[in-house]
Protein backbone atom coordinates (compact mmCIF):
# COMPACT_ATOMS: atom_id res chain seq x y z
CA UNK A 1 0.00 0.00 0.00
CA UNK A 2 1.11 3.61 -0.78
CA UNK A 3 2.17 5.38 2.27
CA UNK A 4 1.16 8.61 1.41
CA UNK A 5 3.14 10.22 4.50
CA UNK A 6 6.13 8.92 3.49
CA UNK A 7 5.37 9.97 -0.31
CA UNK A 8 5.28 13.29 -1.48
CA UNK A 9 5.42 15.40 -4.86
CA UNK A 10 8.00 18.40 -4.71
CA UNK A 11 5.31 20.56 -5.38
CA UNK A 12 3.32 19.97 -1.95
CA UNK A 13 6.41 20.43 0.17
CA UNK A 14 8.52 23.34 -1.16
CA UNK A 15 6.85 25.86 0.97
CA UNK A 16 6.86 24.04 3.88
CA UNK A 17 10.08 23.62 6.14
CA UNK A 18 11.84 21.00 4.68
CA UNK A 19 15.85 20.80 3.56
CA UNK A 20 15.33 18.40 -0.19
CA UNK A 21 18.77 16.36 -0.54
CA UNK A 22 19.74 14.60 -3.74
CA UNK A 23 21.89 11.64 -3.42
CA UNK A 24 23.38 9.35 -6.02
CA UNK A 25 23.33 5.90 -5.07
CA UNK A 26 24.16 2.26 -6.96
CA UNK A 27 22.24 -0.99 -5.99
CA UNK A 28 22.46 -4.32 -7.10
CA UNK A 29 20.14 -4.08 -10.35
CA UNK A 30 18.21 -7.16 -8.68
CA UNK A 31 17.20 -5.06 -5.47
CA UNK A 32 14.37 -2.86 -5.04
CA UNK A 33 15.10 0.53 -5.04
CA UNK A 34 12.09 1.67 -3.58
CA UNK A 35 12.44 -0.14 -0.52
CA UNK A 36 16.01 1.17 -0.16
CA UNK A 37 14.97 4.60 -0.43
CA UNK A 38 12.17 4.13 1.90
CA UNK A 39 14.49 2.71 4.79
CA UNK A 40 16.71 5.42 4.11
CA UNK A 41 14.26 8.69 4.22
CA UNK A 42 12.60 6.79 7.96
CA UNK A 43 16.09 5.48 9.05
CA UNK A 44 17.79 9.26 9.00
CA UNK A 45 14.30 10.95 11.06
CA UNK A 46 12.72 8.33 13.11
CA UNK A 47 15.57 6.33 13.47
CA UNK A 48 14.16 2.77 12.93
CA UNK A 49 13.10 0.60 10.06
CA UNK A 50 11.38 -1.53 12.39
CA UNK A 51 7.75 -0.18 14.31
CA UNK A 52 8.28 0.36 17.70
CA UNK A 53 6.13 1.88 20.35
CA UNK A 54 5.48 5.47 20.40
CA UNK A 55 5.42 5.94 16.74
CA UNK A 56 2.33 7.59 16.17
CA UNK A 57 0.62 9.33 13.05
CA UNK A 58 1.60 13.00 14.24
CA UNK A 59 5.05 12.38 14.67
CA UNK A 60 5.23 11.11 11.03
CA UNK A 61 3.61 13.91 10.06
CA UNK A 62 5.99 16.04 11.06
CA UNK A 63 9.48 14.77 11.81
CA UNK A 64 9.53 11.73 9.27
CA UNK A 65 11.43 12.07 5.88
CA UNK A 66 9.71 11.53 2.40
CA UNK A 67 11.22 10.36 -0.63
CA UNK A 68 10.23 12.90 -3.18
CA UNK A 69 11.75 11.40 -6.82
CA UNK A 70 13.86 8.16 -7.68
CA UNK A 71 15.34 8.46 -11.08
CA UNK A 72 16.75 5.82 -12.90
CA UNK A 73 20.26 6.51 -14.50
CA UNK A 74 19.99 5.52 -17.41
CA UNK A 75 16.40 6.16 -17.43
CA UNK A 76 15.05 2.69 -18.16
CA UNK A 77 11.23 2.60 -18.41
CA UNK A 78 11.57 -1.35 -19.47
CA UNK A 79 12.85 -4.33 -17.54
CA UNK A 80 16.18 -5.61 -18.44
CA UNK A 81 16.11 -9.15 -18.81
CA UNK A 82 19.65 -9.74 -18.86
CA UNK A 83 20.55 -7.45 -16.64
CA UNK A 84 23.72 -7.98 -14.05
CA UNK A 85 25.29 -5.65 -11.93
CA UNK A 86 24.38 -2.51 -10.16
CA UNK A 87 22.67 0.23 -11.34
CA UNK A 88 22.42 3.47 -10.63
CA UNK A 89 19.91 6.05 -9.17
CA UNK A 90 19.51 9.62 -8.22
CA UNK A 91 17.36 10.01 -5.50
CA UNK A 92 15.73 12.84 -3.94
CA UNK A 93 14.60 12.63 0.00
CA UNK A 94 12.90 15.40 1.68
CA UNK A 95 14.20 16.19 5.72
CA UNK A 96 11.75 18.26 8.09
CA UNK A 97 14.02 20.67 9.13
CA UNK A 98 12.42 21.03 12.89
CA UNK A 99 14.66 17.92 13.07
CA UNK A 100 18.26 19.49 13.31
CA UNK A 101 18.08 23.23 13.20
CA UNK A 102 20.50 26.01 11.67
CA UNK A 103 23.18 24.09 12.41
CA UNK A 104 26.11 21.93 10.90
CA UNK A 105 26.54 19.34 12.93
CA UNK A 106 22.65 17.74 13.15
CA UNK A 107 21.91 19.00 9.49
CA UNK A 108 25.02 16.73 8.58
CA UNK A 109 24.18 13.63 10.43
CA UNK A 110 21.03 13.78 9.22
CA UNK A 111 22.21 13.85 5.66
CA UNK A 112 24.77 11.52 5.66
CA UNK A 113 25.75 10.10 9.35
CA UNK A 114 23.38 6.86 9.94
CA UNK A 115 24.28 5.30 6.97
CA UNK A 116 25.47 2.16 9.37
CA UNK A 117 21.58 1.95 10.05
CA UNK A 118 20.15 2.52 7.31
CA UNK A 119 22.78 0.50 4.95
CA UNK A 120 22.72 2.97 2.66
CA UNK A 121 26.02 3.61 0.48
CA UNK A 122 24.87 7.37 -0.75
CA UNK A 123 26.66 10.49 -2.00
CA UNK A 124 24.60 13.93 -1.22
CA UNK A 125 25.22 16.03 -4.91
CA UNK A 126 22.88 18.90 -3.88
CA UNK A 127 20.51 20.49 -1.54
CA UNK A 128 18.01 22.62 -1.95
CA UNK A 129 17.14 24.75 1.45
CA UNK A 130 14.29 27.23 2.10
CA UNK A 131 14.79 30.65 2.47
CA UNK A 132 13.68 30.76 6.13
CA UNK A 133 16.02 28.15 6.88
CA UNK A 134 19.20 29.73 4.89
CA UNK A 135 18.39 33.47 6.97
CA UNK A 136 19.12 31.61 9.90
CA UNK A 137 23.01 31.01 9.54
CA UNK A 138 25.79 33.74 9.59
CA UNK A 139 26.77 34.03 6.24
CA UNK A 140 29.92 36.58 5.01
CA UNK A 141 29.68 39.36 7.29
CA UNK A 142 31.71 40.99 4.26
CA UNK A 143 31.35 39.10 1.75
CA UNK A 144 33.31 40.54 -1.79
CA UNK A 145 32.02 43.97 -1.38
CA UNK A 146 33.53 43.85 2.06
CA UNK A 147 37.07 42.75 0.27
CA UNK A 148 36.51 44.95 -2.32
CA UNK A 149 36.27 47.49 0.52
CA UNK A 150 39.24 46.61 2.87
CA UNK A 151 41.58 46.41 0.02
CA UNK A 152 40.94 49.57 -1.88
CA UNK A 153 40.60 47.87 -5.43
CA UNK A 154 37.60 47.56 -7.20
CA UNK A 155 38.66 46.87 -10.77
CA UNK A 156 40.75 43.47 -11.28
CA UNK A 157 41.47 40.29 -9.79
CA UNK A 158 43.01 40.43 -6.12
CA UNK A 159 46.19 39.09 -5.54
CA UNK A 160 47.25 37.12 -2.27
CA UNK A 161 50.56 35.60 -2.19
CA UNK A 162 50.87 32.62 0.76
CA UNK A 163 54.71 32.69 1.74
CA UNK A 164 57.28 30.24 0.64
CA UNK A 165 58.33 28.27 2.60
CA UNK A 166 54.81 27.02 4.17
CA UNK A 167 56.70 26.24 7.44
CA UNK A 168 59.98 25.72 8.80
CA UNK A 169 60.67 29.95 9.47
CA UNK A 170 60.64 32.02 12.06
CA UNK A 171 58.62 35.17 12.28
CA UNK A 172 62.00 37.17 10.99
CA UNK A 173 62.29 34.69 8.02
CA UNK A 174 58.89 35.42 6.93
CA UNK A 175 58.81 39.39 7.57
CA UNK A 176 61.73 39.53 5.11
CA UNK A 177 59.82 37.72 2.53
CA UNK A 178 56.46 39.59 3.50
CA UNK A 179 58.55 42.98 2.83
CA UNK A 180 59.86 41.77 -0.32
CA UNK A 181 56.92 40.61 -1.62
CA UNK A 182 54.72 43.49 -0.66
CA UNK A 183 56.99 45.47 -2.68
CA UNK A 184 55.45 43.79 -5.86
CA UNK A 185 52.40 45.37 -5.36
CA UNK A 186 50.79 42.23 -3.72
CA UNK A 187 47.18 42.73 -2.39
CA UNK A 188 46.78 40.27 0.22
CA UNK A 189 49.73 37.73 1.98
CA UNK A 190 48.35 34.77 3.98
CA UNK A 191 50.22 32.15 6.22
CA UNK A 192 50.21 29.03 4.42
CA UNK A 193 47.78 26.42 5.45
CA UNK A 194 50.33 24.33 7.14
CA UNK A 195 51.48 27.04 9.03
CA UNK A 196 49.20 28.11 11.90
CA UNK A 197 50.37 28.35 15.43
CA UNK A 198 53.65 26.32 15.87
CA UNK A 199 56.05 26.48 18.77
CA UNK A 200 58.13 28.46 16.39
CA UNK A 201 56.37 30.55 14.83
CA UNK A 202 53.24 31.37 16.93
CA UNK A 203 50.46 33.06 15.19
CA UNK A 204 51.19 36.41 17.82
CA UNK A 205 54.56 36.59 16.93
CA UNK A 206 53.95 37.12 13.13
CA UNK A 207 51.41 39.27 13.35
CA UNK A 208 53.35 41.60 15.24
CA UNK A 209 56.07 41.26 12.68
CA UNK A 210 54.52 41.22 9.81
CA UNK A 211 52.84 44.35 10.02
CA UNK A 212 56.03 46.15 10.71
CA UNK A 213 56.80 44.48 7.42
CA UNK A 214 53.37 45.90 5.78
CA UNK A 215 54.13 49.62 7.11
CA UNK A 216 57.69 49.66 5.65
CA UNK A 217 56.71 48.31 1.94
CA UNK A 218 53.81 51.14 2.65
CA UNK A 219 56.49 53.95 2.75
CA UNK A 220 57.96 52.74 -0.06
CA UNK A 221 54.85 51.68 -2.47
CA UNK A 222 52.32 53.87 -1.03
CA UNK A 223 49.93 50.59 -0.91
CA UNK A 224 49.28 48.80 2.28
CA UNK A 225 49.25 45.01 1.89
CA UNK A 226 46.40 43.15 3.69
CA UNK A 227 47.67 40.26 6.14
CA UNK A 228 45.69 37.08 6.82
CA UNK A 229 46.96 34.92 9.54
CA UNK A 230 46.05 31.59 9.85
CA UNK A 231 44.54 30.87 13.46
CA UNK A 232 43.46 26.86 12.50
CA UNK A 233 43.90 25.31 15.88
CA UNK A 234 42.08 22.83 18.51
CA UNK A 235 38.64 23.94 19.32
CA UNK A 236 39.75 24.97 22.68
CA UNK A 237 42.62 27.67 21.26
CA UNK A 238 41.17 28.75 17.59
CA UNK A 239 38.44 31.15 19.92
CA UNK A 240 41.29 32.64 21.88
CA UNK A 241 44.03 32.54 18.58
CA UNK A 242 41.17 35.09 17.03
CA UNK A 243 40.60 37.02 20.25
CA UNK A 244 44.02 38.21 19.99
CA UNK A 245 44.83 38.54 16.38
CA UNK A 246 42.26 40.95 16.14
CA UNK A 247 43.62 42.91 19.61
CA UNK A 248 46.79 42.60 17.61
CA UNK A 249 45.16 44.67 14.46
CA UNK A 250 45.19 41.27 12.14
CA UNK A 251 43.10 42.40 8.91
CA UNK A 252 42.14 38.99 8.61
CA UNK A 253 42.01 35.72 9.57
CA UNK A 254 42.24 32.02 8.03
CA UNK A 255 40.82 28.82 9.08
CA UNK A 256 41.24 25.61 7.17
CA UNK A 257 37.47 25.23 7.90
CA UNK A 258 37.63 20.94 6.50
CA UNK A 259 39.51 20.48 9.10
CA UNK A 260 38.10 22.32 11.97
CA UNK A 261 34.30 21.76 11.18
CA UNK A 262 31.97 24.41 9.72
CA UNK A 263 30.17 24.55 12.67
CA UNK A 264 33.38 25.92 14.22
CA UNK A 265 33.39 28.59 11.29
CA UNK A 266 30.31 29.09 11.93
CA UNK A 267 31.11 30.46 15.57
CA UNK A 268 33.73 32.10 14.53
CA UNK A 269 31.73 34.45 11.86
CA UNK A 270 29.47 35.23 15.19
CA UNK A 271 32.40 36.33 17.16
CA UNK A 272 35.19 38.00 15.00
CA UNK A 273 34.85 41.48 13.58
CA UNK A 274 37.12 40.68 10.74
CA UNK A 275 37.01 39.16 7.37
CA UNK A 276 37.81 35.52 7.44
CA UNK A 277 39.49 33.45 4.40
CA UNK A 278 38.16 29.82 4.47
CA UNK A 279 40.87 27.27 2.77
CA UNK A 280 39.71 24.20 1.36
CA UNK A 281 42.49 21.82 2.70
CA UNK A 282 41.50 18.80 3.84
CA UNK A 283 37.75 19.09 2.12
CA UNK A 284 39.25 16.39 -0.38
CA UNK A 285 38.15 13.73 2.13
CA UNK A 286 34.55 14.81 1.90
CA UNK A 287 34.18 14.70 -1.42
CA UNK A 288 36.67 12.63 -3.18
CA UNK A 289 34.50 9.74 -2.64
CA UNK A 290 32.18 7.96 -5.67
CA UNK A 291 29.17 6.30 -3.38
CA UNK A 292 29.82 8.60 0.01
CA UNK A 293 30.76 12.06 1.10
CA UNK A 294 28.90 15.27 -0.58
CA UNK A 295 30.23 17.03 -3.85
CA UNK A 296 33.09 19.12 -3.90
CA UNK A 297 30.80 22.57 -4.23
CA UNK A 298 28.79 21.71 -1.17
CA UNK A 299 32.08 21.38 0.73
CA UNK A 300 34.10 23.88 -0.87
CA UNK A 301 31.30 26.36 -2.09
CA UNK A 302 27.87 26.36 -0.11
CA UNK A 303 29.03 25.45 3.47
CA UNK A 304 31.56 27.71 4.07
CA UNK A 305 29.43 30.27 2.29
CA UNK A 306 26.80 29.69 4.85
CA UNK A 307 28.81 29.54 7.57
CA UNK A 308 30.44 32.81 7.18
CA UNK A 309 33.54 32.88 5.02
CA UNK A 310 34.28 35.91 3.23
CA UNK A 311 36.84 34.55 0.47
CA UNK A 312 37.04 30.76 -0.08
CA UNK A 313 40.53 29.11 -1.40
CA UNK A 314 39.42 26.41 -4.10
CA UNK A 315 41.18 24.20 -6.23
CA UNK A 316 41.00 23.80 -9.65
CA UNK A 317 41.38 21.35 -12.99
CA UNK A 318 44.71 23.97 -14.11
CA UNK A 319 47.34 23.06 -11.02
CA UNK A 320 48.17 19.38 -9.88
CA UNK A 321 44.78 18.03 -8.71
CA UNK A 322 42.18 16.65 -11.28
CA UNK A 323 40.01 18.02 -10.23
CA UNK A 324 36.89 18.23 -13.25
CA UNK A 325 36.37 21.91 -14.43
CA UNK A 326 32.43 21.19 -14.18
CA UNK A 327 32.98 20.57 -9.89
CA UNK A 328 35.52 23.75 -10.31
CA UNK A 329 32.80 25.92 -12.20
CA UNK A 330 30.27 24.81 -9.92
CA UNK A 331 32.10 25.64 -6.61
CA UNK A 332 32.67 29.32 -8.06
CA UNK A 333 28.82 29.56 -8.84
CA UNK A 334 28.24 28.51 -5.40
CA UNK A 335 30.54 31.13 -3.78
CA UNK A 336 29.43 34.49 -6.06
CA UNK A 337 25.73 34.02 -7.57
CA UNK A 338 23.13 35.56 -5.43
CA UNK A 339 21.72 33.35 -2.98
CA UNK A 340 18.73 34.57 -0.97
CA UNK A 341 20.24 37.58 0.92
CA UNK A 342 23.54 36.41 1.51
CA UNK A 343 26.57 37.92 0.52
CA UNK A 344 28.27 36.36 -2.45
CA UNK A 345 32.26 35.06 -1.31
CA UNK A 346 35.23 36.19 -3.34
CA UNK A 347 36.80 32.99 -4.80
CA UNK A 348 40.30 32.45 -4.37
CA UNK A 349 41.89 30.10 -6.93
CA UNK A 350 44.71 28.49 -6.08
CA UNK A 351 46.93 25.33 -6.74
CA UNK A 352 50.07 26.08 -9.06
CA UNK A 353 49.07 29.47 -10.20
CA UNK A 354 51.17 31.69 -11.76
CA UNK A 355 51.30 34.80 -14.26
CA UNK A 356 51.07 32.83 -17.08
CA UNK A 357 47.31 31.38 -15.53
CA UNK A 358 46.02 34.90 -15.70
CA UNK A 359 44.29 35.29 -19.17
CA UNK A 360 42.49 32.03 -18.55
CA UNK A 361 41.24 32.69 -15.27
CA UNK A 362 40.10 36.34 -16.19
CA UNK A 363 38.57 35.29 -19.24
CA UNK A 364 37.22 32.52 -17.76
CA UNK A 365 35.99 33.69 -14.00
CA UNK A 366 36.15 37.79 -14.79
CA UNK A 367 37.69 40.46 -12.22
CA UNK A 368 35.17 39.32 -9.59
CA UNK A 369 37.90 36.64 -8.02
CA UNK A 370 41.33 36.02 -6.01
CA UNK A 371 44.54 35.17 -7.51
CA UNK A 372 46.32 32.75 -5.17
CA UNK A 373 49.83 32.79 -6.23
CA UNK A 374 52.36 30.61 -3.87
CA UNK A 375 55.65 29.56 -5.23
CA UNK A 376 55.46 31.84 -9.08
CA UNK A 377 56.19 35.08 -6.44
CA UNK A 378 58.59 33.62 -4.16
CA UNK A 379 59.99 31.47 -6.73
CA UNK A 380 60.59 33.86 -10.00
CA UNK A 381 63.65 34.45 -10.90
CA UNK A 382 64.41 38.28 -10.01
CA UNK A 383 63.04 37.36 -6.80
CA UNK A 384 59.34 38.12 -5.33
CA UNK A 385 59.16 42.02 -5.49
CA UNK A 386 59.37 40.48 -9.73
CA UNK A 387 56.75 37.70 -8.79
CA UNK A 388 54.22 40.30 -7.48
CA UNK A 389 54.99 42.85 -10.07
CA UNK A 390 54.97 40.18 -13.11
CA UNK A 391 51.09 39.45 -11.48
CA UNK A 392 50.06 42.65 -11.36
CA UNK A 393 51.51 43.32 -15.03
CA UNK A 394 49.66 40.15 -16.34
CA UNK A 395 46.13 41.19 -15.09
CA UNK A 396 46.50 44.96 -16.53
CA UNK A 397 47.69 43.48 -19.66
CA UNK A 398 44.58 40.74 -19.96
CA UNK A 399 41.96 43.55 -19.17
CA UNK A 400 43.72 45.44 -21.86
CA UNK A 401 43.86 43.51 -24.36
CA UNK A 402 42.16 39.70 -23.34
CA UNK A 403 45.77 38.06 -23.92
CA UNK A 404 49.32 37.59 -23.85
CA UNK A 405 49.52 38.41 -27.65
CA UNK A 406 52.14 40.85 -27.62
CA UNK A 407 53.60 41.43 -24.27
CA UNK A 408 55.52 44.83 -24.37
CA UNK A 409 59.30 45.52 -23.25
CA UNK A 410 58.11 47.22 -20.09
CA UNK A 411 57.04 44.39 -19.08
CA UNK A 412 59.99 42.72 -18.03
CA UNK A 413 58.81 40.43 -14.93
CA UNK A 414 55.95 39.37 -16.69
CA UNK A 415 58.22 38.25 -19.95
CA UNK A 416 60.56 36.17 -17.53
CA UNK A 417 57.53 34.72 -15.94
CA UNK A 418 55.85 33.27 -19.05
CA UNK A 419 59.83 31.82 -20.14
CA UNK A 420 59.72 29.84 -17.11
CA UNK A 421 56.45 28.69 -16.89
CA UNK A 422 54.29 28.90 -20.16
CA UNK A 423 50.97 30.64 -21.18
CA UNK A 424 47.62 28.85 -20.14
CA UNK A 425 44.94 30.19 -22.49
Amino acid sequence: MLDKQLFSFYEQIKDDDYVIASYFIELDCRENVMDKVSSFAVGQTLGTWLPVPGINEAMREKHMGKVINVYSVPPYELVQEDETGKRAYIIQLAFPTINFGAQFPMLLTTLLGNDASTSAQVKLIDLQLPEKYVSEFNGPNFGMKGIREMTGVYDRPLILNMIKPCTGITPDIGAKIFYETALGGVDLIKDDELLANPSFNNVASRIKKYKEAANQAFEITGTRTKYVANITDSVDKIFSNAEHAEDLGVDAIMVNFAAVGYSTLHSLAKKVKVPILGHYASAGMLYEGLSSGLSSQLAVGRFPRLAGADMVVINTPYGNYPLSHQKYFETVKELSLPYYSKKSVMPAVGGGVHPGMVPKYVNELGLDIIMAVGGAIQGHPDGASAGGRAMRQGIELVIKEGSYSNIPDNMKELRKAVENWGIKE
